[in-house]
């Protein structure tokens, strides 16, 4: 059963219902709230913002509950960020019943992002 915080529920979009809807129809969901937002948005706490034909906006609030050791945010919280648009901008692109995943992508960081950051958004394309 997926769980609700605010406005958008988590858990699994099943891989039937997936297969009805086209893949725009599918990330627009997941932006808008009338589908589930997988459960790594709920634990890392980022969001699907925005959606459109080949476009798709993720945002964050880095918090303390992002930290490495070093004390800056993780670079995993922007590289799942990072992969989850790219990933939805592509499926947004896609016909019904055809999926896609992620084979290998390269990220390199210029700065650090902390809790004093403020919001972050990723933007796939």
């Amino acid at each position: 059963m997926p769980s609700r915080s605010a406005s958008k529920t988590y858990g699994t979009v099943s891989a039937d219902e997936q297969k009805e809807i086209s893949g725009l129809e599918f990330v627009q969901g997941l932006a808008d709230g009338t589908l589930s937002l997988n459960t790594i948005a709920r634990t890392l706490g980022y969001d699907i913002t925005e959606a459109e034909s080949g476009r798709v906006v993720v945002t964050a609030e880095p918090k303390d509950i992002h930290l490495n050791p070093a004390g800056t945010v993780h670079g995993g919280l922007a590289a799942t960020m990072l992969d989850s648009c790219m990933g939805l901008a592509i499926q947004s692109t896609l016909e019904k019943g055809v999926g896609s995943t992620t084979l290998e992508f390269k990220i390199s960081f210029v700065r650090p992002i902390t809790p004093e950051t403020g919001p972050i958004k990723a933007e796939g394309r």
